[in-house]
């Protein structure tokens, strides 16, 4: 008999740490937690720390306090001018009521799956409600815009813009999410885009554009240098014609010169100034291979001959 009582002891003490393990639970200070009872709900603790809950019969079921992420699908959606889209949202929220949210969706799963539907839906509507130039500005300053392209007035003012409409897709999504247990913390647009059949055509009219306008340039870089080589080129004629100007008023005094040189030699002695011309044209009119026929009396050679 007093063999069994350490066994007994041992098997007391272990039911108790298995009942007080049971009993006893914690509380993280990032979640709060739904007791259930044979799977319904009995009571909510959000307090962190060291907390007791019926062993055996009572579970736990943690839900975050912190706020949590909802990142949608891109969706296409037409605006009021009839542009198709594809717009990508996202979102943050937070379960401010466990009790509502275990009873209505039972975990994160389900509340991404609510959200879908309700946040899209939102999205949806104020979507096509507005013009694509409100959905993508937030304010009416001026675009900054390529040469020649022609943007109307009118489809630049902005009434609402981005940010309001994202305020008002908040506003009305958040009325639906209380029921869930759920608050929308905050909605706003990641990207947009044009569909893809709608993004070919917007291309190949910026491709076109840009194209025109680089023919623009190139016809206007051809105007100017055919402008630059007109103008070059008479300004070259004009130095050509000065210079041959110049050249021929030099050569013309030059000419005078030698002239009224030769004529003052002429008039000091003729004799001599025949003796040296006559001299000076030998060379040029007579060759190693010209023959020349001639008399002895002729003129050509008189001074040639010697003299008696």
């Amino acid at each position: 008999m007093s063999n069994l009582k350490p066994i007994i002891a041992g098997v007391v003490v272990l039911g108790l740490i298995i009942l007080l393990s049971s009993s006893l639970y914690t509380v993280d200070q990032r979640e709060q937690v739904v007791i259930t009872q044979f799977g319904e709900p009995v009571r909510v603790v959000k307090d962190p720390g060291l907390h007791f809950k019926t062993p055996f019969i009572q579970d736990l079921r943690s839900f975050e306090k912190r706020i949590l992420e909802w990142d949608g699908r891109a969706t296409q959606i037409p605006t009021k001018d009839k542009k198709f889209i594809l717009v990508d949202t996202y979102a943050r929220w937070r379960i401010i009521d466990p009790l509502k949210f275990f009873q209505s969706v039972g975990d994160e799963m389900g509340a991404q799956t609510r959200l879908d539907n309700v946040i899209d839906a939102s999205v949806r509507d104020f979507i096509t409600e507005q013009n694509l130039i409100e959905i993508v500005r937030n304010s009416n300053q001026p675009l900054v815009q390529s040469e020649g392209e022609e943007i109307e007035r009118e489809d630049l003012v902005i009434k609402m813009g981005r940010e309001k409409i994202t305020r008002q897709m908040l506003q009305k999504a958040s009325e639906m999410t209380p029921q869930y247990g759920i608050e929308l913390v905050d909605i706003e647009i990641k990207h947009i885009n044009y569909v893809q059949s709608v993004r070919e055509k917007v291309f190949g009219r910026m491709i076109a554009e840009r194209e025109r306008i680089a023919e623009q340039y190139r016809s206007e870089g051809q105007g100017e240098r055919s402008r630059i080589l007109g103008d070059m080129k008479k300004e070259l004629q004009t130095i050509t014609s000065k210079a041959y100007k110049t050249a021929q008023e030099v050569k013309g005094k030059a000419d005078g010169e030698s002239t009224r040189i030769y004529a003052n030699a002429y008039q000091k002695d003729p004799q001599f100034y025949s003796f040296l011309k006559a001299l000076e044209g030998y060379p040029e009119s007579i060759g190693e291979d010209t023959w020349l026929i001639l008399t002895t009396d002729s003129d050509y050679f008189r001074y040639l001959k010697s003299s008696k």
